[in-house]
């Protein structure tokens, strides 16, 4: 049997969904490539035609194997699960992931912050403080260790970048001490640390831990 290719991942250093990934990949012991993708050197790499190719949404984070788009390579590696068990549980990760994911990011990316232009420090603080009261609210009924119980979840792999992204515009994140509780937590697992974009291939040397 053929052996498989690794995965390459193009994404940035400090792109909070690349991150995600990168965490998901340290958690399941995926060994991968990083290709990096400069999202804002000369007015955004990802916006090329060679990369286009490779993800015609023309948006990182975009993992290849054998040149094939895809994320099947989660679904091959089980354990450990990134969903709970039990449904409830696996509910509130869900609900917790889609406010993120949908509710808070999208609105403070690059793309999104560069049409914004003088106010963009504002507009991100005000999407963001929005996002994190509901999120509180939520993670006050369904925390244990983690977002959601004693288990690191998907929860969790978005909870941390975001609140990296949180912190780098200037959001009050003590204002939310649920939250707070579990990044501190959370930064502290080897396989958020060693994937923190103060320590990437193509983190600036100014900006490297």
């Amino acid at each position: 049997m053929a052996t498989q290719a690794k995965p390459v991942l193009y994404g940035y250093f400090r792109s909070s969904c690349s991150w995600r990934v990168r965490i998901a990949f340290a958690l399941k012991g995926i060994e991968y490539e990083q290709k990096p993708i400069n999202i804002i050197k000369d007015g955004g790499q990802q916006l090329t035609d060679q990369f286009k190719a490779v993800n015609p949404m023309q948006q990182v984070p975009a993992v290849t194997i054998d040149g094939i788009l895809c994320l099947h390579c989660f679904e091959t590696r089980p354990e450990p699960r990134l969903l709970p068990a039990d449904p409830k549980q696996r509910a509130h990760v869900r609900i917790i992931c889609d406010i993120i994911a949908s509710g808070i990011q999208p609105l403070q990316n690059v793309y999104v912050i560069q049409k914004i232009g003088e106010e963009k420090v504002q507009w991100a603080q005000h999407f963001i403080n929005r996002g994190f009261e509901t999120l509180e609210h939520i993670l006050k009924q369904t925390a244990g260790k983690h977002c959601v119980g004693d288990e690191i979840s998907m929860a969790d792999i978005c909870l941390v970048p975001q609140v990296y992204n949180a912190e780098r515009f200037k959001v009050d994140v003590s204002r939310f001490p649920t939250i707070r509780r579990l990044n501190q937590t959370l930064i502290e697992i080897d396989a958020f640390k060693a994937t923190h974009p103060s320590c990437q291939p193509d983190t600036p040397d100014d900006l490297r831990a």
